[in-house]
């Protein structure tokens, strides 16, 4: 859809946006959230391989500090934690203020276990755009937020509909795209009726490159809607090796013939 152009009816001209803290010490932390992106909503990783639940409570304790009281501030697991250990460690977490919790466990089955023990708001990702069936989030009342991103689930148009059929709140977020990637993103964030969230696609200042001249970032924590184009330049700098390169041509060859099996 982005090769031919099509763009939604759009209801805003800018995207309010979150930054992202990875599972990092809290002096890191503070830092990210103190950068110069104007984000007054943070999300923060937790449940880390490797790391614990005093770990998380460090660095959440330091995002909070750095936001103020005024402040956002989310978590999320990717499905991290047991239902036992979600319940013990969002108990422990919401001492810092909690807009939501993310994907505390890695089934929809969990995450239904889940929203019945916390009162804390919970959100949906892998079990939406990894799900053979995202719309078993909702018939199961498993989440109390829908949390979108274009690529994975089949693009702008596709999340629209979804969106529609979901029927609850959306934060749209990155998948750690370039620029180009993020655009659409924007565009789809921009066309939803209702935003009532901060979205996470502040993630270009995450890669160690971008793809365009002018990447999009955030300006007193939103994200304006434009064009970006590749710069030919940047593309041939960041080309993969052969067999990178091999492997995205045979999955793009792939999807190109099961969307026009799926046409005829």
């Amino acid at each position: 859809e982005a090769a031919r152009g099509y763009s939604p009816e759009l209801v805003r001209g800018s995207v309010h946006v979150n930054c992202t803290v990875p599972a990092v010490d809290p002096g890191r932390a503070a830092k990210i959230v103190n950068a110069p992106h104007g984000c007054r909503t943070a999300k923060v990783k937790v449940a880390e391989p490797g790391q614990t639940l005093d770990d998380d409570m460090a660095r959440v304790c330091a995002v909070r500090q750095a936001l103020g009281p005024s402040g956002q501030m989310r978590i999320d697991a990717n499905g991290g934690w047991t239902v036992a250990a979600a319940v013990e460690a969002i108990a422990a977490l919401c001492e810092f203020g909690l807009e939501y919790v993310e994907q505390p466990v890695k089934t929809v089955e969990e995450l239904r276990e889940v929203r019945r023990l916390v009162d804390v708001p919970l959100a949906a990702d892998e079990s939406i755009r990894r799900a053979g069936d995202p719309m078993r989030v909702k018939r199961m009342e498993a989440a109390d937020i829908a949390v979108l991103k274009v690529q994975p689930l089949g693009g702008v148009r596709t999340c629209l509909q979804l969106a529609e059929q979901l029927d609850m709140p959306v934060v749209v977020s990155s998948a750690l795209e370039t620029s180009v990637g993020v655009a659409a993103g924007v565009l789809l964030a921009a066309a939803l009726p209702d935003l009532p969230y901060a979205c996470g696609l502040a993630t270009t200042s995450m890669l160690t490159g971008d793809l365009v001249t002018d990447p999009l970032q955030p300006v007193d924590g939103h994200i304006a809607v434009r064009a970006v184009a590749p710069d030919p330049d940047l593309v041939s700098a960041s080309r993969p090796n052969q067999s990178t390169e091999r492997r995205w041509l045979d999955r793009l060859a792939r999807c190109e013939r099961l969307l026009r099996d799926r046409r005829e």
